[in-house]
């Protein structure tokens, strides 16, 4: 039977925060709030718990699992040939709802699904999330729902969905926004918007000019 916890107390955010980081390391899948939507979580660098992570989903590899981390400096450890205007990015929307696709190093033991040599990494706001993922490192990070659904605003809608697939949820309360996050494409020789999200393509122009909508 899956464990909830209520992140709004003391005890509740101490205890959900270690059983969840504790699930992690187990290869077993958690539910986080973010300052966006709630998300489903693995260990990043546990092709098994990704595989688990799809399935809960009810997702195949073609849309492979973005990856949320506690720092931008993470993104040294993960990212090939990050350009100029990527730090820009993150210096102006990180910790948000900003998600960047980039290479990843080559030498990385991963297997987030088919993503073509590329990994979408967020820093999200949420001091839950950012308190987990600063434990556990970088997870495979997906919206808490059945492919299909809304993604879901409270942890309420995330276990209607995915029930006792996950291990662990975290109760961080109602999330911010309705709406995932943007997506900018950074593998090319210019960034490009995947997908309109939660920072607007104006205000993304704002730091990078010649940034492109597709």
């Amino acid at each position: 039977m899956a464990l909830r916890y209520d992140c709004s107390t003391a005890s509740g955010r101490s205890d959900g925060l270690r059983d969840a980081a504790l699930a992690v390391r187990r290869g077993e899948l958690v539910v986080l709030p973010t300052d966006t939507v709630y998300g489903i979580g693995a260990d990043a660098f546990n092709p098994d718990a990704v595989d688990r992570l799809l399935g809960a989903k009810g997702r195949d590899r073609a849309m492979p699992s973005p990856v949320l981390v506690a720092s931008p400096d993470v993104l040294n450890d993960l990212v090939a040939e990050f350009p100029k205007q990527g730090w820009a990015l993150v210096e102006a929307f990180w910790p948000g709802g900003l998600t960047l696709v980039a290479r990843h190093l080559p030498s990385l033991n991963w297997d987030l699904g088919e993503t073509h040599g590329t990994v979408a990494v967020r820093m999200p706001s949420h001091p839950v999330a950012l308190e987990l993922l600063a434990e556990t490192g970088p997870m495979a990070v997906s919206s808490a729902n059945l492919t299909g659904r809304p993604s879901p605003q409270d942890c309420d809608a995330a276990q209607g969905m995915l029930g006792d697939s996950v291990a662990v949820y975290l109760d961080g309360g109602p999330t911010d926004a309705a709406v995932a996050s943007s997506i900018v494409d950074l593998t090319g020789p210019v960034p490009v918007l995947k997908r309109a999200g939660a920072i607007s393509a104006d205000t993304l122009r704002g730091v990078v000019p010649d940034l492109l909508e597709r």
